[in-house]
């Protein structure tokens, strides 16, 4: 092979990994955030919730819609100083990971919440009538109940952390987003703006087949 072809092979190949990295990474932490924040969401709804906390709820629900309605980039820059706080650098893979998991948390707070929503009232007053407690009712009950509606939204987080992981290349992120604004955009190389978008779009569709396979074993299994 030419060495053109193997430095493009190699600045795409280091991008794919770089994306993979944050995207993983960040979708743990993600989950780590806001599948409690969620559940909290859930338990202290005023109307539904199996120990309403009006206050609390309404507090929660203000700040995750205050983080949700800020455009990613915007959030990237606003978290420059507390990423350099976290991870000692503002820039590159591990500095992406901050904003990414913040950005998905509370989008992964609001699946769990409206998940763990979608379970029918019956089956929560049945565990009820049979003495179970709020605890035993949430991982018992809940959780499992919701576990397909919870692995689609999971899917979408996934999905969306791709996308968002390209946007963190516009401000120095690293990754397939990098690559497209450095090699394609500012050098007018248009392979390598073809092969991020063209590995991303797989990306996305492999995610998405793999979680629509779950979900659809999960409620057969149910």
């Amino acid at each position: 092979m030419s060495p053109e072809v193997v430095k493009y092979l190699t600045v795409i190949g280091q991008a794919t990994w770089q994306t993979f990295v944050m995207v993983i990474f960040s979708t743990i932490f993600s989950m780590i955030l806001g599948f409690p924040l969620g559940v909290l969401l859930c338990t202290t709804d005023p109307s539904t919730g199996l120990r309403p906390r009006k206050v609390l709820n309404q507090i929660l629900s203000i700040i995750i819609n205050i983080l949700r309605a800020i455009p990613f980039v915007i959030l990237v820059i606003l978290l420059f100083p507390f990423t350099r706080i976290v991870v000692h650098t503002a820039i590159g893979t591990k500095a992406s990971i901050v904003p990414l998991t913040i950005a998905a948390a509370p989008f992964v707070a609001r699946v769990i919440e409206s998940s763990l929503k979608e379970v029918e009232p019956g089956v929560i007053q049945a565990a009820r009538s049979m003495g179970s407690t709020n605890k035993q009712i949430i991982f018992k009950v809940l959780i499992p109940e919701a576990l397909p509606s919870i692995i689609s939204g999971v899917t979408l987080t996934i999905i969306n952390l791709i996308g968002y992981s390209a946007m963190a290349g516009t401000v120095g992120g690293g990754g397939l987003g990098d690559v497209a604004i450095r090699y394609g955009y500012q050098r007018y190389r248009v392979e390598y703006m073809l092969g991020s978008v063209a590995i991303i779009l797989i990306l996305v569709e492999v995610i998405q087949v793999i979680g629509t396979k779950l979900t659809n074993k999960m409620q057969n299994q149910r």
